[in-house]
C-alpha cells in the first residue's frame, strides 16, 4: 500500500484533468494514471491531496555527481566538458533489466537524501566549472517541474541543461518540458511494441513520437541509446530496422550508441552483452547510413571514436570516458578536409577525465 503523503511533499503539479467519476487523470505520460484522494501514479512521486496533483519529490534528490559529459552518453554535446548530474526517485516506465533500479524503483523517499533549489544547483554547476546540469538517473520526465524550474535557473546563469530520458510522455508536456532542454539522450529501449510491452510496460510509439517531435519541431541536441539484451532486442533485423527508420525519421547525423547489458534487477539471468555483438550491431547502422554510430559500457576504441563521415580522420579518440586525442575545430570542422560535424562544439583546453565527483548540497536553498 502507498506510503501516505506528507505536507512536506505537496508540491502543485501541472498536466492533470478531473474525470466525471470524480477520479483525476494525470496527463504527463500514456500510463493516464487516474487517482482517487491519496493515491499516487504508476510513477509512485505524482499523486493526489485535495482534488489536485502534486509532485513528492520537488526540490529532493537521491544524489548530486560532477561526471563526463560522455557518460550521458553525450559525444557531440561539448565534449570533454564536466556536467552537473541528478535525479530523484521514481519512473514511468517498469523496465524489468533497469541498471538503476535501487534509484528509479525506489518506493521509499529514504532515497532522497539531499535537497536543494533550482538556483542552488545551478549555482553549483557555476561554482564547480560544469558546462551544463543533467536530469539523470531516473527519468526527469516524471519530475518534470522540478526539472524546468531547474533549467530556468540554469540558463539564467549561462548553464546548458540536458534531459536523459526514455521520451516516454504526452504531446502538450512535452513541447513545454524540451522547451527548457539544451540536448537529450533518448533511451530507444528495443524497436518492437511487443519488447516494450513485456519488458518495460510501455509502448514504442509515444517513444518515436517524442524522437519525430525532437528532431523535426525542435534545436534539441539528440543522441540515442540502446541497451542490447542477449536475445530479446539483439537481432540484426531488428537493429537493421531500426537505424533505418532513424535514418529516414531523423536523419543520419543523429548519434546512436549501442551499450552492453549486465544482469540486473528482474533480469539476473539473462547474461551480460558480447562486446561482439556491440560490434556488429555498429557495423548495422552504419550500414544503414548512420554515420556517428559508438558502444558503450565496454573498452573499444574504434567504437568509442568520433570520425569524420567525409575524409574518415579520426577526430575525437576516447577509451570509454576518456579523450586521448581531440582534433576536431572550435566551430566543429574536420582539420583535414573542413566537413562540418554534426553537434555542439566549442574551442576545446582540456578534458574532465573520467572522474565522478560526489556532491552534498545540504538542503541548500
Amino acid at each position: 500500500m502507498d506510503e501516505p503523503i506528507s505536507i512536506a511533499e505537496q508540491y502543485p503539479a501541472k498536466y492533470w484533468h478531473k474525470l466525471d467519476d470524480g477520479r483525476i487523470q494525470c496527463d504527463l505520460c500514456p500510463r493516464d494514471c487516474k487517482l482517487h484522494e491519496g493515491q499516487r501514479g504508476a510513477c509512485f512521486v505524482r499523486g493526489r491531496v485535495n482534488d489536485a496533483m502534486v509532485l513528492t519529490t520537488y526540490g529532493r534528490s537521491s544524489g548530486f555527481c560532477v561526471d563526463p559529459i560522455e557518460k550521458k552518453p553525450l559525444n557531440h554535446f561539448y565534449p570533454g566538458s564536466s556536467i552537473l548530474s541528478f535525479g530523484t526517485a521514481g519512473c514511468n516506465l517498469a523496465c524489468k533489466f533497469c541498471q538503476n533500479w535501487d534509484i528509479s524503483k525506489s518506493r521509499s523517499f529514504d532515497k532522497l537524501a539531499d535537497q536543494a533549489s533550482p538556483e542552488a544547483i545551478a549555482r553549483a554547476a557555476v561554482e564547480r566549472g560544469c558546462k551544463s546540469v543533467a536530469f539523470t538517473y531516473n527519468d526527469p520526465i516524471i519530475f518534470a517541474e522540478y526539472a524546468m524550474d531547474t533549467a530556468d535557473a540554469c540558463h539564467e546563469l549561462g548553464i546548458k541543461t540536458v534531459a536523459v530520458t526514455a521520451g516516454y510522455i504526452h504531446d502538450q508536456p512535452r513541447r513545454e518540458f524540451f522547451a527548457k532542454m539544451d540536448a537529450a539522450n533518448v533511451d530507444l529501449k528495443g524497436f518492437t511494441d511487443e519488447f516494450y510491452v513485456k519488458l518495460c510496460g510501455a509502448h514504442l510509439q509515444p517513444v518515436l513520437d517524442t524522437l519525430k517531435y525532437l528532431r523535426q519541431e525542435t534545436s534539441v541536441w539528440v543522441e540515442l541509446t540502446t541497451l542490447l539484451i542477449p536475445g530479446f532486442n539483439d537481432s540484426a533485423q531488428e537493429i537493421n530496422a531500426m537505424s533505418e527508420w532513424i535514418v529516414k525519421e531523423l536523419g543520419v547525423d543523429v548519434p546512436l550508441h549501442f551499450s552492453a547489458f549486465h544482469p540486473d534487477y528482474k533480469m539476473t539471468g539473462v547474461p551480460a552483452t558480447p562486446p561482439e555483438t556491440l560490434v556488429q550491431a555498429r557495423k548495422i547502422a552504419r550500414t544503414a547510413g548512420l554515420l556517428y554510430v559508438y558502444t558503450g559500457n565496454v573498452h573499444n576504441r574504434e567504437g568509442d571514436t568520433t570520425s569524420c563521415p567525409s575524409c574518415g580522420s579520426a577526430l575525437i579518440v576516447r577509451d570509454w570516458y576518456e579523450i586521448e586525442q581531440y582534433r576536431l575545430t572550435p566551430d566543429g570542422h574536420c582539420p583535414d578536409c573542413n566537413a562540418k560535424i554534426a553537434g555542439r562544439f566549442e574551442k576545446f583546453s582540456k578534458a574532465f577525465g573520467a572522474r565522478r565527483i560526489p556532491i552534498v548540497m545540504g538542503g541548500q536553498l
